[in-house]
């Protein structure tokens, strides 16, 4: 793997992080009354999903069990059609999606470490 791609799935990783701390606890019911943890989450949402458009093609088929076509269709729903965008949806990928899609980087990471150190 290339050190470009290394560094975006830091990046990736730090954005996933950073939706779960922005989302703490709350149910659905508390997400879909705060206007501002949903715009930021799905801001996060974006970003992860620009950030991966940039992995190259050869790390994406290095690690094809990573739903790296999802990712990016999220984040075009998400930027596109905001408006019309369901926010259990949004809630659901954040709660059951992105712990699972944090595990598989952290894994790419870790064995990959010792070429990027």
């Amino acid at each position: 793997m290339n050190h470009r791609d290394y560094v975006i799935l830091q990046k990736i990783s730090s954005e996933l992080n950073i939706a779960k701390v922005m989302l703490g606890d709350e149910t659905l019911d508390q997400f879909e009354e705060d206007e501002k943890t949903k715009r930021a989450i799905c801001m996060t949402v974006i970003n992860i999903g620009e950030l991966v458009k940039n992995i190259t093609e050869p790390t994406r088929m290095k690690y094809k069990e990573v739903p790296w076509k999802y990712a990016a269709g999220f984040r075009d729903i998400a930027a596109h059609k905001y408006q019309t965008l369901r926010m259990g949806d949004v809630y659901s990928t954040v709660v059951n999606d992105f712990p699972a899609l944090l595990s598989q980087i952290s894994d790419i990471l870790d064995k990959e470490e010792d070429e990027h150190t």
